[in-house]
């Protein structure tokens, strides 16, 4: 049976994501299912990458959802010249206490905002992967242990541009999901317009929620029960990618791991406290994609890997929904009770 507290988690969950999300549409204007995403992968403790052309609206995205938030913000503007110390930190020899003192660099901050990362050089693109995966800098043998929540939210421009670099197959393989923003509506243009033509819309925005809410919110979506049968389904996707002709590189565990994360975090975002097929199938591209490399033929038939993941969608049998199980809103519940009294 649900209890009042858990569900008035759920409630306080839904409750205050909405509110950042009204907060974040009103400077995105057009694009629910962009910012939707992104607070998926927020509650999922994910990091998002955020590609399209300029112009779009990337930054601006990654700002407007630091600033609804009331947590440590630090922008890192990716650079040829960016040095590895320059986000990590690095450690400075202190002349009047005779010992090396850690000056920790702009990787130490809640919402990590990386602008147009694919500008920097492979080296200092590497220098990101430990934060990344495991939430933490080691700096002269030392490691230090990043902020909770953490998340980074990194914009690129298409790798056919001048002056970028490709991501690194280790570091996109650490990006929950990827997002294209899309060029807007003519009407959502027009009120763009309307919005944007005098002053930034950011400059009024304020913080909606604060971060000790967003850790909440995360313990909670950490417990939303995910079926042996969505769990299988997930992984016959993966798996598909792996053995597709037209790709020399399927997704890897960790792409396996970061979709039920994500399936739990929009199950939660609907009110449900149990994640269901749709929620692994309607994320599969956004989860997926960006890990696949084609082959060069699948190149040259100018096949995409967005285009395969759907194809993989729908070869792959979906398995019945949990209900059909009995697993509930009353199991997914239980379950989570039976999670939280273990880690106590």
């Amino acid at each position: 049976m649900t209890t009042y507290d858990e569900r008035a988690s759920l409630t306080d969950l839904t409750a205050t994501v909405e509110r950042v999300r009204s907060s974040v549409e009103g400077v995105i204007e057009g694009k629910p299912e962009v910012v939707r995403l992104s607070l998926t992968v927020l509650l999922a403790e994910g990091h998002l990458l955020i590609e399209d052309v300029p112009g779009v609206g990337k930054t601006m995205l990654a700002k407007a959802l630091a600033k609804s938030i009331d947590c440590s913000v630090r922008r890192i503007q990716f650079t040829p010249d960016l040095l590895p110390s320059d986000i990590t930190g690095v450690s400075i020899w202190d002349q009047q206490r005779r010992e090396f003192e850690f000056k920790p660099g702009a990787i130490f901050s809640q919402i990590v905002i990386g602008d147009e990362i694919n500008r920097a050089s492979p080296k200092t693109q590497s220098a990101l992967l430990e934060s990344l995966e495991e939430r933490q800098v080691t700096i002269d043998g030392t490691t230090y242990e990043l902020p909770s929540p953490f998340m980074v939210v990194a914009t690129q421009n298409p790798v056919e541009m001048e002056g970028t670099y490709p991501l690194p197959e280790a570091q996109r393989d650490r990006f929950m999901a990827r997002v294209s923003i899309g060029y807007p509506s003519p009407e959502a243009e027009l009120q763009m317009l309307d919005v944007h033509g005098g002053v930034s819309p950011l400059d009024d925005l304020q913080p909606v929620a604060h971060a000790h809410e967003i850790v909440k919110l995360i313990d909670a979506v950490r417990g939303v029960h995910v079926a042996d049968s969505v769990r299988r389904y997930a992984v016959d996707l993966v798996s598909a990618t792996r053995t597709h002709p037209d790709l020399r590189l399927g997704a890897s565990p960790r792409a396996t791991l970061h979709l039920v994360r994500a399936a739990k975090a929009t199950a939660a975002l609907s009110g449900r406290d149990y994640a269901l097929p749709d929620d692994v199938q309607n994320l599969a591209v956004a989860v997926l994609a960006h890990r696949l490399l084609p082959t060069a033929q699948a190149q040259l038939n100018r096949r995409t890997a967005e285009q395969v993941v759907e194809e993989i969608i729908q070869r792959t049998s979906v398995p019945a929904s949990p209900q059909q199980h009995g697993y509930g809103l009353g199991h997914g519940t239980q379950a989570y009770g039976q999670q939280q009294s273990r880690r106590l």
